[in-house]
């Protein structure tokens, strides 16, 4: 085994965790939920994003938690469009997130545009956001497979995200949207993704757990060279425009499984387990982690 000896944890709770809550959870214990984690020891975060509070009204105080959260860690909002980057500029952050679905119908569903369309607009908001100093994170959806039209092409995904290089992004997340990636689809790609990209940009996995499959797929990343991994607090998320997705691979089980193989994160597990304790109260399904389970479970007992 050739497996890196660091891993770094991007948490996407706050933002791609919460945003499918039913329930609107309080400004105040999503801030308090955020400044836990990041004093867990999480270094890189997606905080919030500016979208329409119509379609997304869990993300509708996303100003609000901003002005108590930003700080001069990597703090990603995510953007979806022109009016969201503006926002974005409004808001005095400095690392935003954008994204687009290798598959047409995903795009379709989730922004009513084609990819080709979203690449379109994107390309001079990423030139301006480069020019104005600012990082730009690049999520890739359905990088494995769609809900609607199956298996995605690897040349499909190496293609976009060769693009969004070429446009000068900092960092690409690739995504296994709905769960239904395995080891050998996800080692295929990222064996083939990762010599076509400039070394200056950072490859990131990012897995659901929809079907059980998060951490086996993670570990295959780890073989093809891969040093960091999304993933949501208490195994929040879900997505509304893939059918049937569970949420995202959950950070305490990433960390007790990478703990177990001495792979360092310089995140503390305890502390990650404590911060879903703010936000468990709150959500409208059961949370999708073995290791707060186990907690739970010891403290019942106990």
């Amino acid at each position: 085994m050739s497996l890196p000896k660091e891993v770094t944890m991007i948490e996407v709770g706050p933002r791609d965790g919460l945003q499918n809550e039913k329930s609107l959870i309080p400004t105040e214990v999503k801030i308090a939920f955020i400044n836990a984690l990041k004093d867990a020891g999480l270094k890189e975060m997606e905080l919030t994003s500016f979208v329409s509070p119509k379609w997304v009204p869990q993300m509708k105080d996303a100003e609000a938690v901003l002005e108590h959260c930003l700080d001069k860690r990597r703090n990603f909002v995510l953007a979806p469009n022109q009016k969201g980057v503006e926002r974005f500029y409004q808001s005095g952050a400095g690392h935003i997130a954008v994204f687009v679905g290798v598959s047409d119908s995903f795009n379709k569903k989730n922004i009513n545009k084609t990819t080709e369309e979203s690449m379109i607009e994107l390309k001079p908001l990423i030139r301006d956001l480069k020019e104005n100093g600012k990082f730009v994170r690049a999520c890739i959806s359905t990088a494995f497979f769609c809900p609607y039209e199956g298996k995605v092409s690897i040349e499909d995904t190496v293609k976009l995200c060769e693009t969004f290089a070429a446009y000068g992004v900092d960092e690409l997340s690739v995504a296994d949207t709905v769960g239904m990636a395995n080891p050998k689809h996800v080692h295929e790609l990222f064996t083939v993704l990762k010599p076509s990209l400039p070394e200056s940009v950072l490859l990131t996995g990012h897995f659901h757990n929809t079907r059980g499959m998060a951490l086996a797929n993670i570990y295959a990343s780890l073989e093809a060279g891969i040093s960091r991994f999304d993933s949501s607090a208490g195994g929040l998320g879900g997505c509304p425009f893939a059918p049937g997705a569970s949420g995202n691979v959950a950070t305490e089980d990433v960390l007790f499984m990478l703990a177990e193989m001495e792979i360092e994160t310089g995140v503390n597990i305890e502390k990650v387990v404590s911060a879903v304790d703010l936000v468990a109260p709150y959500m409208s399904r059961p949370l999708d982690s073995k290791i707060y389970h186990l907690r739970e479970n010891i403290k019942q007992k106990g």
